[in-house]
């Protein structure tokens, strides 16, 4: 890059938070201890924690969240009178899903045809370093002109509401003039853009009993209801012929009036085999922005290498269903939850948990935060112009945030571009975009700063 003393003090730290990112991308921080130790989000929690102190934070704490998670704050005092701005992102991952299908360890940075793979590379560990990047810029160059608060989450990616939870209990913590969500990205690879809206979420366990035990299906198959039968028939009733969700009293005609996603574009990002037709109806971006969508993440059934010719007794499904803008969660759950057990088949007992569950957010980006980042994304990104798109991903924070804070602008910005493959195998992050968002983050931080005096 060349441009301003910013973008080059970013350009000459970025070997450093290579191997920053590299530290960090390999602890196993996935939140849910049934499947990877609780020592590895700890180990990253104080990662973090000794991050922000390193950079002259004070009052940096391990915030122990109601989930039973812990995240990671701290406070960076600014000049005085200047506004506050919080900036945030989250450790914790996802799981790697299929270690096979990466081409390298999915625990170990590695770079490969210019960009850095890792899980949470993008999704969110390099949110982490592009806010460090930032800050360390505008120390090099003068100083950060605002008070700075950083709270790194641990537990978003499953959904338990930790940090919400925390931030209701202690209200003050995260007060700011301005935040800065760190964890979604822009449209496409050197397109600079805020998110307008992120859909909400609710995840639900469903499962079928119908025997006292499995049966031999030669014996009795024909007759005795058999559990995963109906589990596939129930998860089917989720759905139109044409793929679109169809949960009895959801509204799912909503219309998108953003920046359009071409459809072929669409199957590029989402490598959609030839062939392939995609689901729903209404534009991609309809589908994806303005409208519920349910999706059978998980089933626990016999897998096929050991299976044995029985009927099975019981079957459950993890199913989840984004919430659009303008819906209610709670009321999606409630309607998620008479639908499946309405339709369950043959009489076979249901049950019904929740898991998880996050609300819709808009933002306004007609704020005066918006005009800041745009004048920013403009000098990282020239020759650019910022863009809003919107996200089918959910950060159930922003709501709590908007309502605990209802004079607070929320920007939401990130590394997530559809190249990194966030919550797939072989996830990854381009250096490029961690460098020049980090330019814009810091340029908006200037800015800002610049727009409350007087």
């Amino acid at each position: 890059m060349t441009a301003n003393p910013i973008a080059e003090t970013v350009a000459s730290l970025m070997p450093r938070a290579k191997a920053e990112l590299a530290e960090l991308v390999a602890f196993q921080s996935v939140a849910d201890p049934a499947q990877f130790p609780k020592s590895e989000c700890e180990a990253a929690a104080n990662w973090v924690a000794g991050a922000l102190r390193s950079e002259g934070f004070q009052d940096v704490a391990l915030l122990d969240t109601p989930d039973g998670t812990q995240s990671v704050y701290g406070f960076l005092p600014g000049p005085e009178g200047a506004p506050t701005v919080l900036l945030y992102a989250h450790y914790d991952v996802q799981p790697p899903l299929d270690l096979a299908s990466w081409v390298t360890p999915p625990f170990e940075l590695t770079e490969r045809d210019g960009r850095w793979y890792g899980r949470g590379a993008a999704d969110c560990k390099g949110g982490f370093i592009m806010h460090l990047l930032a800050l360390r810029a505008l120390k090099a160059n003068g100083g950060v002109p605002v008070s700075v608060k950083v709270v790194a989450e641990g537990s978003e990616e499953q959904g338990t509401g930790g940090l919400e939870q925390y931030a209701e209990a202690h209200p003050e913590l995260l007060a700011a003039d301005t935040v800065v969500i760190g964890d979604t990205g822009n449209f496409r690879v050197g397109l600079p853009t805020v998110t307008a809206t992120l859909r909400g979420m609710t995840m639900l366990r469903v499962r079928i009993d119908t025997l006292e035990g499995n049966l031999h299906s030669g014996q009795f198959g024909g007759a005795a209801p058999d559990a995963l039968a109906a589990l596939i028939q129930l998860l089917a009733s989720l759905r139109a012929e044409d793929g679109s969700t169809t949960v009895d009293g959801l509204t799912a005609d909503a219309s998108w009036d953003g920046v359009e996603y071409p459809e072929a574009e669409f199957r590029k990002d989402a490598k959609v085999l030839d062939g392939v037709g995609l689901i729903g109806s209404g534009s991609v971006a309809d589908r994806i922005w303005a409208r519920p969508a349910v999706t059978v993440i998980g089933i626990d059934c016999p897998p096929v290498v050991g299976a044995t010719p029985s009927l099975q007794a019981s079957a459950r499904a993890q199913i989840s269903l984004r919430v659009p803008p303008g819906q209610d969660a709670a009321e999606a759950t409630k309607l998620l939850t008479a639908h499946l057990e309405s339709h369950t088949p043959w009489g076979a007992r249901v049950s019904v948990e929740q898991v998880g569950q996050g609300q819709p957010f808009k933002a306004d980006i007609s704020s005066p935060a918006y005009t800041s980042m745009a004048e920013a994304m403009r000098v990282a990104y020239p020759g650019q112009e910022m863009q809003a798109s919107g996200m089918g991903g959910s950060i159930p924070l922003c709501n709590t945030l908007a309502a605990l804070y209802p004079e607070a602008e929320i920007l939401l910005i990130g590394l997530s571009e559809p190249e990194a493959q966030i919550h797939a195998v072989n996830e990854s992050v381009s250096p490029e975009e961690l460098e020049r968002m980090s330019v814009a983050e810091a340029l908006f931080l200037v800015n800002y700063a610049e727009s409350k005096k007087g």
